[in-house]
């Protein structure tokens, strides 16, 4: 798994950006969950159960006072703020698009760029970028703080625009923008 990097997440915050955490929850039993992983869950294993720690957001990652995951809410599809312009969203699948409000949220925010970063490149973090590239966002994609990233992978998305840049170049270029406010 990428290290949580905390440096990101509060650049953004000082910016008045969204922040926006994707999660992903499993149910005991395996119903709705992806073809690959239905049958270990519904022999047993507990990967990412609902209220489990494993389907926490990392510590580090989250804005202080943050409250727990809730995981009725998230499950319903409704985001839950966890501070000012900062949700957590449930997504079924691989990419954050896929049945998830994610689009209206961003949209009703007027975003038209997104920074990308998360646990296991091939899966989760590709096929957000591929689905967000199909809805017209422009993409960065936060190198150092993507697990499983290699040199193909980078290819693959610098082929469909994907900007790769580091956690450091990223909260840079936030700095030099004026913050957002309501």
């Amino acid at each position: 798994m990428a290290r949580p990097d905390a440096r990101r997440n509060p650049a953004f915050r000082a910016a008045g950006r969204p922040v926006v955490h994707v999660v992903r929850l499993y149910h005991p039993g395996g119903e709705d969950a992806d073809l690959v992983r239905r049958t270990l869950l519904a022999e047993g294993a507990r990967v990412a159960a609902p209220g489990s720690e494993g389907s926490a957001i990392a510590g580090p990652l989250l804005p202080p006072g943050a409250p727990r995951l809730d995981p009725g809410l998230l499950l319903s599809g409704r985001p839950q703020q966890l501070a000012e312009r900062e949700y957590a969203l449930f997504k079924p699948r691989w990419g954050a698009f896929y049945r998830t409000r994610l689009d209206e949220l961003l949209r009703g925010w007027d975003v038209d760029t997104l920074v990308v970063a998360g646990c296991n490149f091939p899966n989760c973090p590709r096929a957000t970028l591929v689905e967000a590239s199909e809805r017209d966002y422009r993409l960065v994609l936060a190198e150092d703080a993507t697990s499983r990233l290699h040199d193909t992978g980078r290819a693959e998305m610098a082929g469909i625009g994907v900007n790769l840049l580091s956690v450091s170049a990223v909260t840079g270029a936030l700095e030099g923008l004026p913050a957002l406010r309501n």
